[in-house]
């Protein structure tokens, strides 16, 4: 019991005396001989403080950019490592002109469509079709389908000829965008 009342009476003391005082080696020394404060000596296996200052390790890689471009009233964001990535090409621009006007075409003319993404390795597009209240995602390369998102919509002839139609345009969508990747990574392989 005594030796527990000594020790806190120590740890008292020194906890005193280092308010005190703003001598900090002092402070120190009080530590040391209440046995509160044990340094390590300079050895092989201790690093030195300032050397962590000269260790230049990247932890962060290269972030990823992007850009949007308006094409007809749409938005088209290409992502990517480096500047040669966020440029769109006129045949891009003529690819997606053409993708939205065969929707209106093929599938709704009451259609509103987000953001096409073309990314290194995949391409997505959403959109939504007014009359049925219904959204559509296509995406090709690492998710390839379609997917379709609604809340109580009836099931009727009109819903099956409309997820018909999402589906026969989606391979015509994935056949010319698919190529459009493929064009975006030769050109890049060729630049570099």
């Amino acid at each position: 019991m005594s030796n527990q009342y000594d020790e806190l009476k120590s740890l008292l003391e020194a906890s005193r005396n280092m308010l005190g005082k703003n001598d900090l080696t002092e402070q120190k020394k009080q530590l040391k001989r209440a046995g509160l404060l044990k340094e390590q000596e300079d050895g092989p296996d201790n690093i030195d403080v300032d050397s962590e200052e000269e260790i230049d390790i990247e932890t962060t890689p290269k972030e990823d950019k992007q850009k949007s471009y308006r094409v007809s009233g749409g938005l088209v964001t290409l992502h990517g490592k480096d500047k040669q990535n966020l440029e769109l090409s006129t045949d891009e621009k003529t690819s997606f002109q053409e993708t939205m006007d065969d929707f209106v075409n093929e599938v709704s003319d009451l259609s509103d469509f987000g953001t096409l993404n073309i990314y290194p390795n995949n391409v997505d597009w959403s959109g939504k079709i007014i009359d049925f209240d219904l959204e559509f995602y296509f995406s090709i390369g690492e998710n390839n389908g379609v997917y379709v998102n609604g809340d109580m919509i009836k099931l009727d002839d009109n819903l099956v000829e409309l997820i018909s139609k999402l589906t026969s345009f989606y391979e015509k969508f994935k056949s010319k965008w698919a190529r459009v990747l493929s064009q975006r990574k030769k050109t890049r392989s060729v630049e570099l």
